[in-house]
This record gives structure tokens, C-alpha cells and sequence, in this order.
């Protein structure tokens, strides 16, 4: 074993335990989200309502609710089912000969993955201070692996008006930090009303992470080689000659044969 209290020539100076989330399974996934139906606020359904045409602008991921749960007769997996809740903007045309109007609404998606969390039952509490009281408490969890999910902005495929299916549509209970982007209630009801199935393109990363003890080597402590900066006084001129050149935006980089990674189709 090297010499723990040397740093010279590279060699670590410790080893020391870190207690890290370790990283026990992970998938990736494309998927084309089709005719996902969107809810609007009343004034906007009104637009809907008057629509001869729509374009689907853009779309953004508002959150992502995460339920995991282990995977009866299957033991160490977890079922990692996900909601997905997006806000897309709209152009509304209501006449040939008018400017479109721009509108929000809220759209979801289900997704399941089973994945590898391996297996434990301890529990652990932890220490905090309870703003009540000037005692010192402990919070107790249990060591269920934790569900992370990385995704971009989906992609706006498109849009198209129709007419709701009635009580076969799958419907969902849009929780209330949701509702606040749109700042009204949302017509849930169909009552004869138009509305809007939207597709988008959404790539994500799912990983099941369980915190574990590890001995990792410690060259030395980090101190912080850039000073802070306070002044302001930089002309816009002078803080434009500063910025690197864009020169992958001019040039983007040629996609390699077989540069697939993720292992998905085209």
C-alpha cells in the first residue's frame, strides 16, 4: 500500500471514507410522445375554442413527480414510475386575416423503468435543529434508493386541434405547484370544448442511486485558485472582446459513424 501521508509524485496523501450516493443502475431512453392532450386556463380555452390553426412553439419540462417502489418477486429491483408535466406555448390563429395569439398550457406523460437498487433495510436518522424548539432532533428514513432523472427541453414536433375523448381519455390529478405557472384553474371538463393533442420529443436519463459508505484517496484539500471579482465598471465593448469565439457554433462538430452510446435506433 502507498504511503498515506505523502503527496509527492502524485500519490494520494489519505484515504478517507465519504459517504456518496453510488450510482447502482441507469438507462437511457428517446421517446416520441404523441397527441398528449393539453389542458388551458378558461381564457385561453376561449381562443382554443375560435382556433382554424394552431403551431406548437415550444415546450418545457415544469417537473417530474417520481414514485419508486420494490418490484414484488424480483428482489434488489425497483419500479421507478415517473410523471412528466410540461408547458407548451402555442400561436393560436382564430381568423386568416388577424395576428396569432400566444397561449400556455399543461400537458403530462407516464413513464416506467425497472431498474437494479440492490437491497438493505437500515434505518437511518440524522440530526437537524427543529425550528420550535432549541432541541437538537433526529429525523429517521429508510435507505430506499433514490430515483434521479436528467432530461432536456423536450423537442415541439407539432400540434393539432380536436376533440376530447370524453371519460376514455386518460386523465391526472395536476398538482397545485403546476397549476401556479398558468395562474388559474384549468378546464378539465370537455362540455363540447376544443382542444389541443400535442407530440413532443423527449430524451431522458433514469438512475437508481443508494447511499453508500466508500474509501477513496485524498490528495489534499481544495482552495479555490480564482479570486473574486466585484467590479462592475467594465465597459459592454470590453466585456465582448473578452468572449471566446463561437467557432462550434459556425462549425458544429460531424456526427461519428456508430457514435451511439445510449445504444438507441435512429
Amino acid at each position: 500500500m502507498a504511503d498515506i501521508n505523502t503527496a509527492e509524485n502524485g500519490e494520494f496523501r489519505e484515504a478517507v471514507c465519504v459517504d456518496v450516493g453510488r450510482v447502482y443502475d441507469s438507462c437511457c431512453d428517446r421517446d416520441c410522445l404523441e397527441d398528449m392532450r393539453c389542458y388551458f386556463t378558461a381564457e385561453s380555452q376561449t381562443y382554443i375554442n375560435q382556433a382554424k390553426s394552431i403551431r406548437l412553439k415550444k415546450a418545457e419540462v415544469l417537473n417530474v413527480y417520481i414514485d419508486v417502489e420494490p418490484v414484488n418477486f424480483n428482489r434488489g429491483f425497483y419500479s421507478c414510475d415517473m410523471t412528466f408535466f410540461f408547458l407548451v406555448n402555442l400561436e393560436v390563429f382564430t381568423s386568416h386575416n388577424t395576428c396569432p395569439v400566444d397561449v400556455n398550457g399543461i400537458c403530462f406523460y407516464n413513464k416506467k423503468a425497472i431498474l437494479f437498487g440492490s437491497e438493505g433495510s437500515v434505518k437511518t436518522f440524522t440530526s437537524v435543529m427543529d425550528d420550535s424548539s432549541c432541541e437538537t432532533q433526529t429525523i429517521g428514513s429508510t435507505n430506499m434508493p433514490k430515483c434521479v432523472v436528467q432530461t432536456v427541453e423536450p423537442v415541439a414536433l407539432g400540434a393539432h386541434l380536436g376533440k376530447c375523448k370524453g371519460r376514455y381519455e386518460k386523465s391526472c390529478y395536476i398538482p397545485k405547484n403546476i397549476l401556479e405557472y398558468l395562474g388559474s384553474p384549468l378546464v378539465m371538463d370537455d362540455d363540447d370544448n376544443t382542444t389541443v393533442y400535442a407530440s413532443l420529443g423527449l430524451f431522458t436519463i433514469v438512475q437508481l442511486v443508494r447511499n453508500v459508505q466508500m474509501l477513496i484517496p485524498a490528495y489534499d484539500f481544495c482552495m479555490p485558485e480564482k479570486h473574486c471579482c466585484g467590479d462592475t465598471t467594465d465597459q459592454p465593448c470590453d466585456v465582448f472582446r473578452n468572449l471566446k469565439f463561437p467557432t462550434e457554433d459556425f462549425f458544429p462538430p460531424r456526427s461519428l459513424d456508430g457514435d451511439n452510446p445510449c445504444g438507441c435506433g435512429n
